[in-house]
């Protein structure tokens, strides 16, 4: 069986560590204590073993085979059923991980499920056999504990995630590339932490009114102050989804600037070379006139009156000066010139 650990705690001390989830129960139950059964990645047969000696609803058992949960607190009679996501933030490759943890939680019996190491358990438990006071507090106690490990794992997680932020606010202003991307990227894994934690407030309301209808009523102090430290991390995660929104959007308006930049000395280019293109046109059209004229009168014809004129030679510069010049003129006021 994919069992992490299991262990009966009676009066806030461990009297039995790593007996299989049957012996543990029956141990738990015929000494008044409470049993933890850590599993990893359990098969369904597995799980399912579980259901009849503690009466685990089907439909929670399901979810926790399934997988892929958000966060979520049910209730199915005197049965909660909570599936946590804890997060870390990996350096080398400055990406930002969730992960799941499942937990049923009865009168005496506290089942986690998990599907990695996010979360260990063995530590856990030997923090809390250090501190008795809060076994005592029932299974409501190692539920607290769980998630003030899960909560508190959070806040490496938002160091990580604002220093990726400065960086991304300088590379905006220093024209790196793919900063776009990796905006888009940090932005998805900051929804997917929204996710994970949005829904820690209304979880811990509820969560505080089943202990005080519990026989653990004294656990209730402790969830009111997890409750205020969920809500500082869930206004930090919105905090920097809006900051990631804003650093979107002047991306976004500086792309534009720069390329509105680059349109406007494209088209400034176009119009420098449509002048040059103007004054080329006009040139070649004033020396073409007087190269036509002489052109023709160079044709040799024999029945060419003009050739014999006493003023033909003087007659065909003239037509010349007088065509390119009034060409000229013309381009001129049409500032092709």
């Amino acid at each position: 069986m994919s069992v992490i650990d299991t262990a009966v705690y009676v009066e806030g001390a461990a009297v039995t560590r790593g007996a299989s989830p049957a012996e543990a129960i029956a141990d738990a139950r015929a000494r008044g204590g409470i049993v933890w059964i850590g599993l990893r990645s359990p098969e369904p047969a597995e799980l399912e073993s579980l259901v009849e000696p503690l009466a685990l609803h089907p439909l929670a058992v399901r979810d926790a085979l399934r997988g892929h949960e958000r966060s979520k607190l049910e209730e199915f009679g005197d049965m909660v059923f909570l599936v946590l996501q804890p997060a870390r933030y990996i350096d080398e490759t400055e990406r930002l991980e969730c992960s799941e943890v499942d937990l049923f939680v009865g009168p005496d019996y506290v089942v986690t499920v998990q599907s990695d190491d996010l979360i260990d358990p063995a530590r856990m438990r030997d923090d809390l056999e250090d501190h008795p006071e809060v076994l005592r507090k029932g299974t409501f106690g190692i539920v607290w504990a769980i998630m003030s490990a899960v909560i508190g794992g959070y806040a490496p997680v938002l160091d990580g995630v604002e220093n990726d932020i400065d960086e991304i606010e300088e590379e905006i202003f220093s024209d790196k590339p793919k900063v776009s991307r990796r905006i888009f990227s940090l932005q998805r894994e900051v929804i997917d932490l929204q996710h994970a934690t949005d829904p820690l407030r209304d979880m811990l309301d509820r969560l505080q009114d089943v202990v005080r209808a519990s026989t653990h009523t004294a656990a209730a102090p402790a969830f009111h102050d997890l409750d205020d430290r969920a809500r500082h991390v869930i206004d930090k995660v919105h905090g920097l989804r809006q900051t990631l929104d804003n650093a979107l959007t002047v991306h976004a308006s500086l792309v534009d600037q720069q390329s509105n930049e680059e349109m406007r000395r494209m088209t400034e280019f176009g119009l420098q070379q449509n002048d040059q293109v103007k004054k080329i046109s006009s040139w070649a059209a004033i020396l073409f006139a007087p190269t036509l004229v002489g052109t023709i009168y160079g044709m040799n014809f024999d029945n060419m009156p003009e050739l014999h004129w006493t003023y033909g030679y003087y007659v065909a510069l003239g037509l010349m000066v007088a065509t390119s010049v009034t060409l000229y003129i013309v381009f001129k006021r049409k500032d092709w010139l």
